[in-house]
């Protein structure tokens, strides 16, 4: 057993880090592997890969994320946004280079392959901007003269112009929605929220009257009946056989059709062959650590780590809600996956640097720790 009285790095870390906040999203991603062992063999078997092809590499994802999300959480918030500075930097390169050399995909450049390794730089983007947003309306709080909030929207125009050329308009939404949030936390003017909520209209209305593809997602939303709609429909299907209990392990069927059953209708998966009563048990958990995480910045006292920890929880839950809602048919389909139970390394590695953050950012540290990491207002002592 650890003694309180001891003062090693790991010793301070165990004693201060949120441990049902840690456990909450280890039960995540133990969730995801048993999920991507149920959703992903029928498409790996489709196109003519081995069955296990996209289980294994789930898990071997799942090794290099871990280590990042103990390595991050034990960072002091100092140290926090020195290294989200130097990987929104890298993301911002990266992205330019996709757009430059990456290859077309259904219409979008999106991914880029470096070392046989394809990387999806945005994925990589949103974690550490969330942390450059809240660090610079905090300074915006201490010094007013400091033009923090104007350089805040000059990172947001530049990183949503560049998803915008992808285009990724699902991620841009959620960029969007997370900083307009942290903007509003940060205590914006009422003249600032209906400015933005009408320059967000404008620019929904503008994409639909000009990118075909999304007027065709938004057409298909509102009139089933004036396109394909062959995946949600099928995803609704799935909860409908489901029902409460679910159909059994590999009994699934909406799996054998689904092109992308493993990675944005995983949802649904999980609702036909494990019923609604899963589903609602990883409700419980996203929003568990949505609240607990928010809960525990609104205890802190310095302003940085209050709105970092916040960012980074509104944009763990509402790529969440976003990925639910379009398996439900909530809302437009969007390529938006499930954090932690979807397929895919750039989003799986980006979500355990995010949630790193979070734990490092809501630990409760040592009065002297605060005083040496160059904060003013002192923390909470931990017990």
């Amino acid at each position: 057993m650890l003694s309180r009285e001891e003062r090693t790095p790991f010793s301070e870390w165990w004693w201060t880090v949120d441990k049902p906040l840690m456990g909450a999203i280890l039960a995540l991603m133990l969730t995801g592997v048993i999920l991507s062992l149920a959703a992903s063999p029928p498409v790996a078997t489709r196109i003519g890969l081995d069955p296990f092809h996209f289980f294994s590499r789930h898990v071997m994802f799942l090794a290099p994320s871990c280590m990042v999300l103990v390595g991050v959480s034990f960072l002091s918030p100092r140290a926090i946004r020195r290294s989200a500075l130097l990987i929104f930097a890298a993301s911002i390169i990266l992205i330019v280079l996709t757009l430059a050399i990456g290859p077309e995909v259904k219409g979008s450049r999106r991914w880029i392959t470096l070392l046989g390794v394809n990387i999806q730089a945005s994925e990589i983007a949103k974690p550490s901007f969330v942390v450059i947003a809240a660090w610079l309306f905090a300074e915006s709080t201490k010094r007013p003269e400091m033009p923090a909030t104007s350089m805040a929207l000059v990172l947001l125009l530049m990183l949503v112009s560049l998803l915008v050329m992808e285009p990724d308009f699902g991620q841009t939404m959620l960029i969007l929605m997370v900083w307009g949030s942290l903007f509003f936390i940060a205590g914006m003017r009422m003249i600032w929220v209906f400015g933005l909520a009408g320059a967000a209209a404008a620019g929904l209305f503008s994409a639909y009257l000009f990118v075909p593809h999304v007027a065709g997602r938004i057409k298909r939303f509102m009139n089933p009946a004036s396109g394909d709609t062959f995946q949600v429909d099928t995803a609704m299907e799935a909860f409908y056989n489901g029902g409460w209990f679910g159909l059994g392990p590999g009994e699934g069927i909406a799996k054998r059709s689904l092109p992308d059953s493993h990675t944005d209708f995983v949802f649904a998966v999980a609702a036909e062959e494990f019923g609604i009563i899963l589903c609602l048990a990883m409700l419980a958990l996203f929003a568990f650590v949505v609240i607990r995480t928010l809960s525990r910045a609104y205890a802190n006292e310095d302003m940085f780590s209050r709105f970092a920890a916040s960012g980074l929880a509104i944009l763990f839950g509402v790529q969440a809600a976003i990925n639910m809602s379009v398996n439900l048919q909530l809302i437009p389909a969007k390529g938006m996956t499930l954090p932690f139970i979807s397929y895919g390394g750039s989003s799986i590695v980006s979500l355990a640097y995010g949630v790193g953050m979070m734990l490092a950012l809501t630990r409760l540290r040592p009065r002297t720790e605060v005083e040496a990491s160059g904060h003013a207002e002192a923390m909470r002592s931990y017990a």
